[in-house]
């Protein structure tokens, strides 16, 4: 029998703008680094949210929030949630719209139709972005799943020089405690998220179910050349590390774009040493962000890469080195899990496609220990990682329709 669940808009959309208020910025705009006042408050509010229904709340030693509602024929729990904290600034929707998803749809199930056979669980996860950490992508979901090496958190270090043991210790967490997060009872991992990109929109359709998730390889690239004289150096006779990192930073863009979709490179950091209009630098650093969700393209466009940075070293006659801050392979998830995932929108009544995700998720970490599979609701123009992203209240309830009623499948 098709078990229809029922999800109200208005607890969405309240949710939706009281998690936003914590770092509120810019009128849409959201600022909710990990481990600030802003990040705390919210994942306090998440929690409330959680015991209100009748959810058993823990904190785990990464300060990610679980909510937890006990099966009454046990085993492995089923597990929907994703992340609060934001770029720097970021939206309203982005990662948090999953928590509220995972959040609304166990409250609603509950509600419905009592409690389940298997656990169910919701997960606020700490931090799943590098806003304030740059090599600290997916840090939660690393811990629950046993990723993160001793020292870590004493050797990291936030773009403003903070190491992450201490930012920890400062909102009372015990970075020593860190193994305590890994979990090995978790059976599936189910994530909602907004789409990031315009292909839903250009389908007309709210909701896609992701079978795959891109790997993503993330560089610093540090440009060494000669400081001189803005005006009395000749041009012919410079090395000048700007000129350099500009034709690296056309050229990684060219590679994606002669690899076609669905390869893309991104250079959104950049820095200049001494940064003065009348000096020639003497270093530049940027950063190259660059995805393919197929392995073997994926070498290839790191290989073309990398090899671009040798050639224009040579041609600038300029030192460039590269460090490689991360590196996440290709997730390709459980077919069972989207199959599950298909079964229920056709049977809530939304239409749907099956795409590929071209960003980076907690989902592909938790892989590693559980099924996983993702949702995607419609982002207007396909905007995100910017206070202009937005997702009506109507495609945010049918991506937790179909949510709900795999949860239902897989644990009632």
């Amino acid at each position: 029998m098709v078990s229809r669940v029922r999800i109200d808009p208005a607890l969405v959309e309240r949710c939706v703008f009281a998690l936003a208020e914590f770092g509120a910025s810019d009128g849409t705009g959201v600022r909710r680094a990990v481990y600030t006042p802003e990040w705390a408050a919210a994942q306090e509010m998440v929690a409330r949210w959680c015991e209100d229904a009748g959810l058993a709340v823990h904190w785990d030693a990464t300060g990610s929030v679980w909510g937890r509602l006990e099966g009454s024929e046990g085993g492995k729990a089923i597990v929907s949630g994703s992340h609060i904290d934001t770029q720097l600034p970021g939206g309203r929707y982005d990662g948090a719209l999953g928590v509220i998803a995972g959040y609304v749809a166990i409250a609603a199930l509950t509600e419905q139709f009592g409690p389940p056979k298997r656990p169910l669980e919701v997960v606020s996860f700490c931090q799943e972005e590098s806003s304030r950490f740059p090599r600290a992508n997916f840090w939660a979901s690393r811990a629950v799943v046993g990723r993160i090496e001793p020292h870590e958190a004493e050797t990291m270090r936030s773009y403003a020089d903070e190491t992450m043991a201490d930012v920890m210790r400062s909102v009372g967490l015990d970075p020593d405690r860190i193994p305590d997060a890994a979990r090995g009872d978790i059976e599936t991992f189910i994530e909602l998220h907004i789409e990031q990109g315009p292909l839903l929109e250009e389908a007309g359709l709210p909701v896609a179910v992701v079978n795959a998730i891109t790997g993503l390889r993330g560089y610093t690239v540090e440009v060494h050349g000669r400081a001189d004289h803005a005006g009395a150096f000749p041009m012919d006779l410079r090395h000048d590390p700007m000129a350099a990192a500009a034709a690296i930073i056309l050229g990684v863009r060219e590679n994606a774009l002669a690899m076609g979709r669905p390869a893309v490179t991104t250079v959104g950091r950049i820095a200049a040493e001494p940064n003065f209009p009348a000096i020639v630098p003497e270093r530049v650093t940027f950063s190259v962000d660059a995805r393919h969700p197929d392995p073997a393209k994926r070498a290839a466009l790191y290989e073309r890469h990398e090899r671009l940075f040798r050639d224009m070293a040579e041609q600038w006659q300029v030192e460039v080195t590269w460090q490689v801050r991360s590196d996440t392979p290709p997730c390709i998830c459980d077919p069972q899990t989207v199959q599950v995932l298909e079964t229920s929108a056709r049977e809530q009544g939304i239409p749907t496609m099956t795409m590929q995700s071209g960003a980076g998720h907690d989902s592909q970490i938790m892989a590693a220990r559980s099924n996983v599979a993702m949702l995607f609701v419609r982002s207007k123009d396909g905007r995100s990682h910017t206070p202009e992203e937005f997702t009506t209240i109507e495609d945010a309830v049918a991506g937790i329709e179909v949510l709900a009623g795999a949860l239902h499948k897989l644990a009632y």
